[in-house]
């Protein structure tokens, strides 16, 4: 056995250590999250109650605090007229004040400990939030260290040339991979899953409404449980629609965008989404009907859910030479000059109109809408 080859059975034993000890540790930190992700599910139900508790106590004690007030005026009407009572009436309305006065301390003393739950349920979940995050950040990042262990790490002799950008390319893609998963588990988990929790508990309100206020009162409940249902289809869909439509590949850019710019209306609150194509309506080479459709979806996605449009138009002009697209809208607006921490949606854009060596325009005020132009040429 030559040297070289005990040399690589030694660094592939340390590898595989080095891979089973990472492994082991994003278990545990995802275990980590999972649990503390279930817990803060479980407190916001307790929250939720409560509030329910603290709303009912406050309102008890609103009525315990009117009877007193009555009870004591009743206690002095007696004293002052003592004569004009029997010692039976007089001991009654003495014994009504104290009862009452005793039920109204406690009840407040109550109130004072639903509150002082109430913050401290606040300040744990805020906690929890900053100990998911911990962890998620954490798992993504163990992953990206995984599988760059598990590629070509393995293999280092065999492609030493450019191996400094290949890394560096490999490592980006990773990432992105990871991010765009936890994305969408999280869009999952509050979005229509949380959506759907809301839904059950519902259900439930809704025969307690009709059982403690009527008809009437139970209906208006229906109304607002069918909105929820209708709220968590569209967010399914639109999450449908971010994984990849299936029309795209078929049918080509301008019949999915119609498509979806009609299925978004549907669900979007009262909306009006227009679109408008010019030119020839023609196939794309499939990186282009790609990019263009994300990069429309994501202007779309903005004015409704950021920018609380009420009318939105999409323009598409396919030309020889170049695609020209325009997003309008009568939202709030806002300083594309600002950069808000932790809003990735403009950047995003950006990077994905300059793999297409296109360009961006985003025109916008607040409270005049946003207009954003964007041009890809086309390369034959």
């Amino acid at each position: 056995m030559s040297a070289n080859s005990i040399d690589t059975q030694v660094l592939d034993s340390i590898l595989g250590k080095m891979i089973e000890t990472v492994d082991q540790s994003k278990s545990e930190i995802f275990e980590i999250g999972e649990q503390t992700r279930n817990e803060y599910d479980w407190l916001i139900s307790e929250l939720g109650l409560i509030r329910e508790k603290i709303a009912s106590v406050i309102y008890t004690g609103d009525d315990l605090e009117r009877r007193t007030r009555f009870a004591r005026k009743r206690l002095a009407e007696v004293s002052h007229h003592f004569k004009d009572f029997s010692e039976e009436q007089v001991r009654q309305a003495y014994e009504t004040a104290h009862d009452l006065q005793m039920k109204l301390s406690v009840n407040r003393q109550e109130e004072k400990q639903l509150r002082e739950r109430r913050d401290d349920l606040e300040r744990r979940l805020q906690n929890m939030v900053e100990t998911i995050d911990r962890a998620e950040n954490l798992v993504t990042q163990i992953t990206v260290v995984l599988s760059y262990l598990n590629s070509d790490l393995r293999k280092v002799g065999a492609a030493l040339e450019d191996a400094a950008q290949k890394q560096l390319f490999g490592m980006q893609i990773i990432e992105a991979q990871e991010e765009e998963r936890k994305r969408l588990s999280r869009e999952i988990h509050d979005g229509p899953a949380q959506m759907m929790a809301n839904v059950l508990m519902r259900s439930d309100l809704i025969e307690r409404v009709f059982r403690d206020k009527g008809t009437e009162e139970a209906i208006n409940e229906i109304k607002s449980y069918k909105k929820m249902v209708r709220s968590a289809l569209s967010e399914v869909r639109r999450i449908i629609y971010d994984l990849r439509p299936m029309a795209l590949d078929d049918l080509g850019l301008v019949p999915t965008l119609r498509k979806y710019l009609s299925t978004i209306e549907e669900y979007s609150n009262g909306a009006k989404l227009s679109f408008k194509q010019i030119g020839e309506e023609s196939r794309l080479d499939q990186k282009y009907e790609v990019s263009l459709f994300r990069l429309i979806q994501e202007a779309v996605q903005n004015a409704i859910k950021h920018a609380e449009a009420r009318e939105v138009s999409v323009k598409v002009e396919i030309r020889p030479d170049c695609v020209n697209a325009i997003i309008k809208d009568d939202g709030k607006g806002f300083d594309p000059s600002e950069k808000k921490q932790g809003s990735y949606g403009m950047i995003g854009m950006k990077e994905r109109v300059e793999l297409v060596s296109g360009k961006m325009h985003v025109q916008s005020k607040p409270g005049e809408g946003t207009t954003i132009s964007i041009n890809v040429p086309i390369q034959s």
